[in-house]
């Protein structure tokens, strides 16, 4: 197998929880395709993932998925130049089903693989737009899983700024919407909800505001909602005003640690990425803030704020390009530090 950096195309499987995701990624041509299965209908009825079935699903949906793919971008097996995947955080389980895929096809075909951090996968979707942010700046990764402001000194080279101390963002979204009966997943639902309600009428902390330093915490924010949940006349009206209440807090925090990080780091550029990166009044206040304070913020589209493949394929290309690889040991890493990752040095420009 050659050591020599790829310069043909590059498969991406993302199986880190419950979404199937192939891609296929050129650094000369873009994105030429992309395939998402969402597992969302398969664990409804648990009101939450079942690792399990997750790992199942992935065996019967990832194979189909890479040929289907393949085909749209026109091309076969033989065309590529390298295989990338989620090697973790995640799942234990469902990143083995992808991993073990894309090291049998690499190991068949001769090419290398590379094994990829899922939030150094979201940390970069931003570079799969037209317009992408060039390092140094800092990187909100806001899912259901994490809750981080990371200082983006290169790609590959990443300091933690600030992490949740209990629940990230987006479990809280889930879990508020939960406990308010709504279905799942809950996320989406509640900021649905959300834009119905009237703004005011229930207003929440913002939590570990009122302190220095860039660290969250909602699991007060979420009881704050319990609360005022249990304690209401429970009508359509006022569950959609408490949703209005709770994002427009979670929001608020988020934007207030942003512009922090930003002063404190000096830099000028904000990237948003990762599940709650998709949530449209996020979306509008900070980009509102970075017109009225002169910085630049960058979004995902939004359907490479979830989970995907292209951005798997993207980073393992980035990476495979600058002549990192991986032996042909499976290993995967359900817990995985995102400083830990070795510091990209390219071999040509991006």
């Amino acid at each position: 197998m050659s050591d020599q950096p790829i310069a043909k195309p590059v498969l991406g499987i993302e199986s880190s929880c419950d979404e199937t995701g192939v891609a296929v990624y050129d650094l000369q041509r873009g994105l030429l395709a992309h395939r998402l299965y969402s597992q969302v209908r398969l664990h409804a009825d648990y009101g939450g993932v079942v690792p399990e079935l997750a790992s199942r699903d992935h065996v019967r949906k990832l194979l189909p998925l890479v040929r289907e793919t393949l085909t749209a971008a026109g091309l076969s097996v033989d065309d590529l130049g390298g295989v990338a995947y989620t090697a973790g955080p995640g799942l234990v389980g469902a990143l083995l089903v992808g991993a073990c895929a894309a090291r049998a096809l690499a190991w068949s075909l001769e090419i290398p693989a590379i094994g990829v951090h899922h939030m150094e996968g979201h940390l970069l979707a931003p570079l799969l737009e037209a317009e992408a942010p060039q390092p140094p700046f800092v990187a909100l990764l806001v899912s259901g899983g994490h809750s981080m402001l990371i200082g983006v000194d290169a790609i590959g080279s990443y300091r933690l700024l600030g992490d949740t101390l209990d629940d990230a963002a987006g479990e809280a979204f889930d879990k508020t919407a939960k406990l308010m009966g709504l279905p799942y997943p809950g996320g989406p639902e509640l900021a649905r909800l959300a834009e119905q309600g009237q703004s005011g009428r229930f207003r929440f902390s913002r939590p570990m505001t009122d302190r220095p330093g860039l660290d969250f915490s909602f699991s007060g924010l979420k009881t704050q909602v319990l609360l005022a949940w249990q304690n209401s006349d429970k009508t359509v009206a006022t569950r959609a005003d408490i949703a209005r209440g709770f994002e427009e807090a979670m929001v608020d925090t988020l934007r207030i640690k942003c512009l922090r990080a930003l002063e404190a780091s000096g830099a000028k550029s904000l990237v948003i990425a990762g599940g709650v990166g998709a949530n449209k009044r996020l979306r509008a206040q900070l980009a509102e803030a970075a017109q009225r304070q002169g910085f630049k913020v960058y979004f995902p589209r939004p359907e490479f704020c979830t989970d995907n493949g292209a951005m798997i394929a993207l980073a393992g290309a980035l990476r495979l390009a600058a002549g990192q690889l991986d032996d042909a040991q499976i290993r995967v890493f359900p817990r995985w530090d995102l400083q830990q990752l070795r510091p990209l040095q390219p071999a040509g420009g991006v």
